[in-house]
């Protein structure tokens, strides 16, 4: 795929996928109404540190995407997948950046919020994604990309980044 294409396509499923769950999903669930579970000076640290998490979050989904179309000349979308393997960027790390991120990015909310039932919807949102992941994304990839695949994969964690970059 060419990249002008590939990068409007990854534009709107960029807004469809993550949009959904780490923006509709959050507001539909706690309506991002403050609440205040922890009294005092409890709070404000929690919130620093999850408008830090959301923040964060958004960066390495743009990264993410963003490699997509400029190492893999495709896009997230099984659809429109890459033509080469990403082991570049934050893939070095983790295998998983984006829904990393998009946890990260929930879980931020819910600590900006004070909302449990973002955690509970974090827990929820997992169970399929980690389900699509191990039974499509993992055997797809491995069907297409053969050994390269399976290399990276034996070096490099699916959930939990690794210390040290990954070098092909």
């Amino acid at each position: 795929m060419r990249r002008t294409p590939a990068a409007l396509a990854s534009a709107a499923f960029f807004a469809a996928a993550p949009g959904t769950a780490a923006v509709l999903g959050p507001y539909w669930v706690g309506g991002w109404e403050p609440r205040d579970p922890f009294p005092g000076p409890v709070m404000i640290p929690l919130q620093v540190a999850g408008a830090i998490l959301v923040v964060a979050g958004l960066v390495v989904l743009v990264g993410a995407f963003a490699r997509f179309v400029v190492e893999g000349l495709g896009t997230p979308m099984p659809l429109a997948p890459p033509t080469r393997l990403v082991v570049g960027g934050l893939y070095r790390y983790v295998r998983n950046p984006m829904y990393v991120a998009v946890f990260a990015a929930v879980i931020g909310q819910a600590m900006i919020f004070g909302d449990p039932w973002l955690l509970v919807y974090v827990a929820v949102m997992a169970v399929p994604v980690y389900a699509f992941v191990h039974w499509y994304e993992e055997p797809h990839l491995r069907a297409t990309f053969g050994a390269d695949y399976d290399t990276y994969r034996a070096h490099v964690p699916g959930w939990w980044p690794r210390v040290r970059p990954y070098r092909p």
